[in-house]
């Protein structure tokens, strides 16, 4: 029975617990039952104001050293700091402490840096002491924290803290301390403390003169999480009456870019270009036509986008990338050659030279999407893996600096995006959704969600999950409306093959149609980028015939034109589902010949799962059931479990039996793919190879294609991939 008073009185609380116990110790109580009543008094003076009223009977000095140690912190309080704002001198400190440690409410312990500190002895007991001091003595005293603090040299963040508890007073010191406590948490990785800071600061308030740059910093450290707070920020700095030209220039990039991040690419771009035409200064024009050109590049209505493209060659050319502008223009350039379908050997060349010299994710006057759009035209040009090291060092250094709205998302998505294309669809499908859960915070029909969205239901589509990819698109409203911005995948052509998943092939051609229709007024061509094209032809090929054949040929001619491997042989294996069984044959060993010089490995399996059931229809058994085994075992180290299923069912069909699986490692190279990938850095082709490893050409192109998957990267990147400098050779084994 008093065991259970005891734990109703005190509620468990560890504190309670204690302190009841040591006061029934001192009275000496036996734990009876006639003593409850007793027991009840004794928690009265251990709760609340029972405690405060121990407090006050310590003394008038006792209490002000408790109240500033309350004020100060729960834990670490330095000795002598908590005296001075008690207005103590260091015997009444150590008088005072030596009451309070008797009390049971403060205990001193020794540092890391062998000083003494006090704290108290349970958070509750520091709660209890702070909301006993009257309010306005609490803001006074707040307020000669932070001074002391700032005196102490323990630096502005700390000081901060104390600043957010008092009464704004117009005080400029008190605005420099909190902009300087933004600047050092936003580099300590806590955007969120850097935020109650400035607002703060705004409300203090600053001098006009610096009201704009107070503005400017509270709306770009909002530009993750809360981008639209950041445009209402941004546009009432831009309205105040003083304002030098650096701080407007810097507010007009931030602003274009927290308008792009919601959307509002159109009045993004037309706020650059008015300030394109009011500036005199060659060197800012320059960086604003680079903001411009980037925005534009994701515009849906833009007017002419070949005149956009036309006009950022020219640029380019003159271009050497002595600056961040000049390397994001360059890598503009490559974007867009990628996007119209120009030689992959193109793009590439401007991504190196965007590249050289060297592109920050967190750099706030240049944003990260130019960074975003070189690291995708690696991997469009079948070099993923160099586009996976580029966004594993985006989501480091976003993580370092605390980074966790629509940056991080952007970061996961896309490489789960790279995944996708490398044909690792379970790793893929867990970066898109970890990239879709922080675009769900930022907001609803943001562009980051609209990434994600695609990204996702590609994904589950390459897995054969159709049902779960519906569950997306009917939760997101896919099919409802489709983004103002420019979106990869992009989202109608999405949509369209999801429709043609679902057998509703006409409303996936009609959508599918649509979707290439606006793509190719915007002079976006690149089968690679968008599909469009090959999944319309698969939407045509029953009804269509004709049509679909010529919507895949021209589809292979674009790809042709791109010039990667994984391009073509994607086109050619689309092309081959809209023509005859023998001229399907033919195409699909093309397709996979050349799948087989690409990191594609999702494409690779379903090109060799084709073939093998085009070879069983023409009567070769024999190759049918070679391709169609390894077409099993890659759709099954992809995750394609519905391309594996489709493959075991055609060696039934064909009245074999599906042998056991014998899969390897995805990342390391056996010694046989060592050699092979050694002898062709050196720039050897397939039959030298087979002379030099004694074997055949069949077996040299098996394992290149098994390097090209594992290292992410086609021949032209291989060299680089074994870690080799330029002129070097490899050695030998």
């Amino acid at each position: 029975m008093f065991c259970r008073e005891y734990w109703a009185i005190t509620g468990g609380n560890p504190f309670e617990v204690v302190e009841l116990a040591a006061k029934g110790r001192e009275r000496g109580l036996r734990p009876d039952q006639e003593n409850i009543a007793q027991l009840r008094d004794l928690a009265s003076a251990v709760k609340g104001s029972g405690l405060i009223e121990r407090l006050e009977q310590l003394g008038p000095s006792t209490v002000r050293l408790a109240w500033a140690a309350a004020v100060l912190g729960s834990s670490g309080i330095s000795k002598r700091l908590a005296g001075d704002l008690a207005a103590l001198g260091e015997a009444q400190t150590d008088e005072a402490i030596q009451q309070l440690e008797a009390a049971r409410i403060l205990t001193v312990l020794t540092n890391i840096r062998r000083e003494q500190v006090v704290e108290f002895c349970h958070p509750l007991i520091a709660t209890a002491v702070y909301r006993s001091i009257p309010a306005g003595v609490r803001v006074a005293m707040h307020g000669m924290a932070a001074q002391a603090v700032i005196d102490e040299g323990l630096g502005a963040v700390a000081a901060a803290r104390h600043m957010l508890e008092m009464h704004p007073e117009g005080d400029p010191w008190v605005v420099q301390q909190l902009r300087q406590a933004a600047r050092d948490s936003f580099s300590a990785g806590a955007p969120d403390a850097a935020r109650r800071y400035l607002a703060r600061a705004l409300r203090e308030p600053p001098e006009v003169e610096d009201r704009a740059q107070v503005l400017f910093e509270l709306g770009a450290a909002s530009l993750l999480t809360e981008p639209a707070t950041t445009v209402n920020h941004l546009r009432a700095a831009l309205e105040e009456p003083k304002i030098e030209q650096g701080l407007r220039e810097a507010i007009i990039y931030r602003l274009a870019q927290a308008l792009a991040h919601i959307g509002r690419i159109e009045q993004a771009t037309e706020l650059l270009a008015e300030e394109i035409r009011n500036t005199t200064s060659p060197r800012t024009k320059l960086r604003m036509q680079a903001e411009l050109f980037k925005w534009n590049a994701v515009r849906v209505d833009e007017q002419d986008s070949p005149a956009r493209s036309r006009l950022l060659a020219k640029y380019a050319t003159r271009l050497a990338g002595r600056d961040l502008a000049e390397r994001h223009i360059l890598g503009l350039r490559s974007w867009d050659a990628v996007m119209r379908g120009e030689p992959a050997e193109q793009a590439l060349h401007y991504a190196e030279k965007a590249l050289n010299g060297g592109m920050s994710w967190t750099d706030p006057d240049f944003g990260f999407e130019v960074p975003v759009v070189v690291a995708l035209t690696l991997m469009y040009c079948d070099q993923p893996g160099r586009a996976e090291e580029m966004f594993h060092s985006a989501i480091a250094e976003f993580e370092e600096m605390g980074w966790r709205g629509a940056h991080l998302s952007f970061a996961y998505t896309l490489l789960g995006y790279i995944r996708y294309r490398r044909g690792r669809l379970a790793e893929a499908e867990d970066f898109v959704r970890r990239g879709l859960q922080v675009a769900d915070r930022v907001g609803h029909g943001v562009p980051a969600q609209w990434y994600a969205i695609g990204t996702l239901i590609e994904t589950l589509l390459a897995r054969g999950r159709v049902a779960r990819a519906e569950e997306v698109a009917r939760s997101y409203g896919l099919g409802d409306n489709f983004p103002k911005a420019v979106v990869y995948p992009d989202p109608q052509a999405v949509w369209g093959k999801l429709l043609l998943a679902r057998g509703e092939t006409e409303e996936a051609e009609r959508q599918l149609r649509a979707a290439g229709e606006r793509l190719v007024r915007r002079g976006t061509r690149n089968p690679s980028w968008s599909p469009w094209q090959l999944d319309l032809a698969l939407a045509q090929v029953k009804h269509k015939p004709e049509e679909a054949r010529a919507a895949a040929e021209e589809a292979v001619c674009r790809a042709r034109t791109f010039g990667t491997a994984s391009a073509i042989g994607h086109a050619l294996r689309v092309a081959a589902a809209t023509t005859d069984p023998v001229r399907a044959t033919a195409l699909l060993e093309e397709a996979v010949a050349h799948l087989e010089q690409s990191p594609a490995a999702y494409e690779l399996a379903h090109a060799l799962i084709d073939h093998g059931t085009a070879l069983h229809a023409v009567g070769n058994l024999e190759q049918a059931a070679q391709q169609l085994y390894r077409g099993m075992e890659t759709a099954t180290t992809c995750g394609a479990d519905a391309l594996a299923t489709q493959a075991r069912k055609q060696l039934a069909a064909a009245g074999l039996r599906p042998r056991r699986l014998h899969l390897t490692e995805q990342d390391s190279l056996t010694t046989a793919e060592h050699s092979a990938a050694r002898h062709a850095a050196l720039g050897l082709d397939n039959t030298a190879i087979a002379d030099r490893m004694e074997s055949d050409e069949q077996t040299v192109s098996e394992l290149l294609s098994a390097v090209f998957t594992k290292l992410g990267t086609d021949r032209t990147g291989l060299r680089r991939a074994l870690g080799l400098t330029s002129g070097e050779e490899p050695e030998e084994h």
